[in-house]
């Protein structure tokens, strides 16, 4: 018997049967539904991260640190021992714990390694306040801009960096510096004011001295302002990193001459939480694990742009694992239906298949047939659910994107060939589910199956 005839006599049995076919798919259907939307909230939520770091980061660099534990995780549940050359670090749970910081000796180390291109450090700046003439003052940061950056423009260009003497402003200082437009900011000037390190050893010297006044004047080190042109204004993008949104960014000089400023003579100067170290040919995957597995040899701490990304969906992909078992549990108990909808077909069709057999129907072919009718009550139940969630992701898009604040990105991504192969897994265990079933149509006595009333 040609495959096409089973489909046919398949669709019509199922067919005779409607309300009983469509209950059993609809149970496959929720199963389905789950697995459909958790597969299009993970190829988002993927999407997404791979926007951030292509936005943030450059794949053919490492970020370093001199503190493996910044990476692999310090162990807080044992007391560390004090010195007085590491920084401090509050963990989100309020404890706090020391980190060793990259040196200036470290980053030449680093440079000197076979393979490596350039090493830069991560330098930001917590600024004393941000103002113009007439304006208010606002509290705000400065950061080292990087050529792997992409902020997108409202106005102004850029090259591989910031130029001498300017900086990019975010858009949400135009209108609290007075700014009507950000065409309008472009070639304007801002005041940045910075305060110096308390400098004690000066301090120390001037009381051992008796110079009351000097004293006075360095224990309160007077502001330091500096002028910045405004080369760029960034808008507040989607795939900027979390909390960056405000951050100011100026060329790499810039950043450190004032971060000099502001820690000299303190336990943090000219010392580094991370530095990024970027490989010659670093996109090469081999090439970048290689420099990866030398630096990691000198005793620093080193990620990849890859581990990072998997680092940000580690915890989204354990939720989604668990959305999946339960939807695959839902197509489990679902294989209960289609077995006990089986079995009633082929107790209601007894005579039927005594009357095939007796016509010359072979028992492969009846196994066939029955098998066929699982695996397309199993391909209705697998459109059904798909469609229903493919339908409902497309209607929620824009207002989950406008509620996480996602722009105009969506987060249910629906890949057709990822819907077309599960459907056809469903089909593939539905049409398991049904081979007891058929098994007992073809092994009937088509003479006992003919007496049945």
């Amino acid at each position: 018997m040609y495959t096409t005839d089973l489909i046919r006599r398949s669709g019509r049995s199922l067919a005779s049967a409607k309300t009983r076919t469509l209950l059993t798919a609809i149970a496959i259907a929720v199963g389905t539904f789950a697995l459909t939307l958790t597969l299009g909230a993970s190829n988002g939520v993927q999407s997404y991260v791979k926007k951030i770091i292509a936005n943030n980061f450059d794949p053919a660099e490492l970020i370093v640190t001199a503190d493996s534990g910044l990476i692999n995780k310090t162990d807080t549940t044992k007391p560390q021992e004090y010195d007085s050359s590491f920084g401090s670090l509050t963990t989100a749970a309020g404890a706090t714990v020391q980190v060793k910081k990259l040196t200036d000796a470290d980053l030449l180390r680093l440079s000197q390694l076979p393979g490596v291109q350039r090493v830069r450090p991560a330098v930001s700046v917590a600024l004393q306040y941000v103002t113009r003439p007439g304006m208010r003052k606002y509290v705000g940061t400065l950061t080292a801009y990087s050529s792997s950056q992409k902020p997108d423009l409202a106005a102004g260009t850029l090259g591989d960096d910031v130029p001498a003497g300017s900086i990019i402003l975010p858009d949400g200082f135009l209108s609290s510096l007075g700014f009507s437009s950000a065409q309008a900011a472009i070639g304007q000037t801002v005041t940045i004011a910075v305060q110096p390190a308390f400098d004690q050893t000066s301090l120390q010297s001037a009381f051992a001295s008796g110079g009351t006044a000097a004293l006075s004047q360095l224990a309160t080190p007077a502001t330091t302002l500096q002028t910045y042109k405004i080369a760029a204004v960034s808008k507040t993008s989607t795939f900027s990193q979390p909390g960056t949104s405000l951050y100011l960014y100026a060329s790499l000089a810039e950043t450190q001459k004032l971060s000099d400023l502001t820690t000299k003579g303190t336990s943090s100067y000219r010392r580094y939480l991370t530095a990024f170290v970027k490989a010659a040919d670093g996109t090469n995957p081999k090439k970048l694990d290689a420099v990866q597995t030398e630096v990691k040899a000198l005793g620093y701490g080193a990620q990849s742009v890859a581990d990072t990304e998997a680092f940000l969906t580690q915890i989204i992909t354990i939720l989604q694992g668990i959305v999946v078992a339960f939807g695959i549990i839902a197509v489990v108990a679902s294989l209960f239906g289609i077995i006990n909808t089986m079995y009633i077909s082929v107790l209601q069709r007894t005579r039927e298949i005594g009357l095939m057999k007796a016509l010359g129907m072979r028992k492969r072919d009846i196994n066939s047939l029955f098998r066929m009718e699982a695996a397309l009550i199993g391909f209705l139940g697998g459109i059904l659910g798909a469609g229903a969630a493919v339908l409902l992701g497309l209607v929620l898009n824009p207002w989950i994107s406008n509620k996480l604040g996602l722009g105009g990105d969506p987060l249910l991504i629906f890949n057709y060939l990822q819907i077309a192969l599960l459907v056809a897994a469903l089909m593939i265990v539905a049409t398991l589910a049904g081979l007891l079933p058929a098994r007992k149509a073809s092994r009937l006595n088509p003479i006992d199956a003919l007496r049945t009333e």
